[in-house]
């Protein structure tokens, strides 16, 4: 794209989780973005840096965990390994955005970042990059902007983006003040918040100037804003290593959205445009199976290049890493998924609650499996 203010513009991909709600097909020592769950080929992470780099070309910066890095590596060989952080233990996204703001920051005090998860799924791409563009713009005229999403059903899953008057800013037309975050809902709310029009999903995603977004993380977060910086002064030195061993497991744990962008939007500093594509953040497998549409009128997805599956007269979700024959007769909505060391049986209504299982196997020391 053309547009001269992409050249300010630097994407930053948090990589981080372990997608507990997508066990055992998610595991720590594999998150879910180093999976292609949507039978396109590609990889969440992959497919998340093909959407950014005709925007930002080779300025593209992944933070995730060290035990992930040589699968980034391989899966994205473009990124360097300066722009490769690998975060020692898990810090929440406050840390892991702000170190990368706080990098940026010293490179270049211009830059205005972009931070968009490695897990989401999001089409047709070009309304995505419509809007991205808009933030760009919108950012440049001095504020934190967020892409908000139109809900497509009242869920309790997501928190929302309650949305105010039109911002009127140039190359940014649709543009709005956010009045305030919400956290997710009940259903009653929920359905008022879709209702009303004046509410969008949050889905995370944040562009701003690196020099906003680290004044209002000092203001809200001073020692954590003060480590991180402390790591990005050394991040381009021979004592990066060092630095970052010392400070990184002392910095304080807490979501972007606390330390940053709910303060920020108190204070009348954020904007959000909305985002008319599709998006998903493959939050647990009933997500999957909307993202998998059943191939035939079986009312069965299966996923798995060596899957071998009977139905009869069965509906749901099947995700196969073995060989094993898996046979289902006469039962709605089931999900199966069936690894060579865990097999998880549930419901597509009970999806949500397989985090709890991955947390009672973590009780119970069974952490070979997890």
């Amino acid at each position: 794209m053309n547009d001269p203010l992409l050249a300010r513009f630097h994407a930053v991909i948090p990589a981080g989780g372990t997608g507990t709600r997508l066990w055992p097909l998610s595991r720590a020592a594999a998150p879910k973005f180093l999976h292609d769950l949507t039978g396109s080929g590609s990889t969440l992470i992959r497919a998340t840096y093909d959407r950014l780099s005709p925007l930002a070309g080779e300025r593209v910066m992944v933070v995730t965990g060290q035990a992930h890095g040589p699968a980034v590596r391989s899966q994205l060989p473009e990124i360097s390994d300066l722009d490769l952080v690998l975060e020692a233990e898990p810090k929440d996204s406050a840390a892991a955005i702000g170190l990368a703001a706080a990098i940026l920051f010293r490179r270049d005090p211009d830059t205005i970042m972009g931070s968009f998860a490695a897990d989401q799924v999001i089409g047709p791409v070009e309304v995505f990059q419509e809007a991205v563009v808009e933030a760009v713009h919108a950012a440049a005229a001095g504020r934190i902007v967020t892409i908000g999403i139109h809900p497509t059903y009242p869920s309790t899953g997501f928190g929302y983006i309650r949305c105010g008057a039109d911002l009127g800013v140039d190359g940014a037309p649709h543009a709005m003040h956010v009045i305030e975050f919400v956290e997710k809902p009940d259903e009653q709310v929920a359905k008022d918040y879709v209702e009303s029009g004046e509410y969008l999903w949050n889905a995370g995603m944040f562009v701003a100037p690196v020099s906003l977004m680290l004044q209002h993380l000092r203001a809200n977060e001073p020692e954590l804003a003060a480590g991180v910086e402390r790591i990005a002064a050394a991040w381009d030195t021979p004592e990066r290593d060092a630095v970052a061993a010392e400070v990184w497991p002392s910095l304080p744990k807490i979501a972007i959205d606390y330390a940053v962008a709910e303060p920020a939007a108190a204070a009348g500093d954020v904007a959000v445009i909305p985002g008319h594509f599709t998006w998903d953040d493959v939050g647990d497998f009933a997500a999957l199976g909307r993202l998998n549409p059943a191939a035939d009128a079986s009312g069965m997805t299966v996923i798995g290049d060596s899957a071998r599956v009977y139905v009869d007269g069965a509906s749901g979700i099947v995700v196969s890493d073995t060989r094993r024959v898996i046979a289902l007769i006469g039962i709605e909505d089931v999900v199966i998924v069936d690894t060579p060391d865990a097999l998880l049986v549930t419901t597509k209504d009970h999806a949500q609650q397989v985090k709890g299982a991955v947390e009672a196997l973590k009780a119970h020391g069974e952490t070979d499996v997890l």
